[in-house]
């Protein structure tokens, strides 16, 4: 049975292909621009395969890659790095004209086939997608590393997962009776539906997150940022803001917890921006949240033209900026996730909004 795959997770093997072609991994501005001065020279890349873990060793003076089985240190094979450009040369045009969902490419499967690789991506389980030892010109030490991979050459990809752990309850106050109930749930349009409900003269007000896991690994982060958030998802379901910069420049403006902003501390920024930095690194709504990021080394980025960029845990500031500038609220299935509908309960009225963030592209 073949390799299937979508265009990110094919990604994630033209990462791996990509890098030992070049041994480099440059580091990125906050713009997505290459830095050429600051990189990563790579020494081994790991993969844990059906036949155990192997490590692929990038031999620079020769020009060449060592395969080796890792827990008995057995030889494998060895190819020239010319391959792995090759390769990865043709699976980049693979990605970038393939047209289906998900694809097939039986070249560079039978590639990976010559080196006992069998799997297109890590478990879903994890946050980290590629294993990487490398040499950092800046200390000496050779750290092995691991670096999330976000590709721009499909679909824009999400940075927080919506599931109904992610729904935050808001009471509905007002004059709001079962008839504005049952119009507002006919109408399909959340923000159509919202405009007629404070239209006529109803307010929401938020209550909770539905997942105390979740809610505490915000507070964790900012006892503020529950508060925040969920000012945020009104400006998005109600007024149509999805853009993470153009929320916050809201919340700025609005200022609804009154913080003193005289000398124009970033408050709602810089909170906020913590909290999509830590779900970046590995915070997951559903699991407890000590701190302990799970991408140790960043993020690894693949441009729109092939290049492949990173953002290493010393840039966490251009980081910190590239998530806020890229990344946008969504909407996702309001069935599957339970919410944006309205429901009583002791004759009071509530709703649920998701929050799901997404990369722009």
């Amino acid at each position: 049975m073949m390799l299937t795959g979508n265009k990110g997770e094919w990604s994630e093997i033209y990462v791996f292909l990509k890098l030992l072609s070049t041994g480099k991994l440059y580091a990125a501005d906050s713009e997505l621009n290459r830095i050429d001065h600051v990189f990563y020279e790579i020494l081994e890349i790991f993969r844990k395969e059906n036949i155990g873990e192997l490590k692929f060793l990038f031999d620079k003076e020769n020009q060449m890659v060592r395969i080796i089985k890792q827990d008995d240190e057995t030889f494998l094979l060895v190819l020239e790095v010319s391959e792995f450009s090759v390769e990865a040369d043709y699976l980049l045009e693979k990605i970038q004209s393939e047209e289906n969902r998900t694809f097939s490419i039986q070249r560079i499967e039978e590639f990976l086939n010559r080196m006992n690789c069998n799997k297109l991506k890590a478990p879903t389980s994890d946050k980290s997608d590629i294993m990487i030892r490398i040499h950092d010109l800046n200390t000496g030490y050779e750290p092995v590393l691991c670096f999330s991979i976000k590709s721009r050459l499909g679909s824009p990809s999400t940075l927080l997962n919506a599931g109904k752990t992610t729904n935050f309850t808001y009471k509905i106050s007002g004059p709001i009776n079962d008839s504005l109930m049952n119009e507002f749930n006919g109408n399909k349009k959340i923000r159509k539906a919202f405009f007629n409900l404070l239209s006529a003269g109803c307010r929401i007000s938020f209550v909770d997150i539905d997942n105390k896991t979740f809610k505490n690994n915000l507070v964790l982060i900012d006892a503020d940022l529950p508060i925040i958030s969920s000012l945020m998802l009104e400006e998005y379901y109600i007024h149509g803001k999805s853009n993470i910069n153009e929320v916050l420049l809201e919340l700025e403006t609005k200022n609804e917890l009154n913080y003193n902003l005289e000398e124009s501390h970033p408050f709602y920024r810089y909170k906020f921006k913590k909290f999509i930095t830590e779900t970046a690194l590995g915070m997951l709504p559903s699991r407890p949240w000590t701190g302990r990021v799970e991408a140790t080394g960043g993020y690894i980025v693949v441009r729109e033209d092939g290049e492949v960029l990173c953002y290493h845990l010393y840039n966490r500031n251009e980081f910190e900026d590239y998530l806020l500038n890229n990344t946008k609220f969504d909407t996702p299935s309001t069935s599957r996730h339970e919410f944006a509908k309205i429901y009583k309960e002791n004759n009071e009225y509530f709703i649920k909004l998701n929050m799901q963030i997404r990369f722009i592209r």
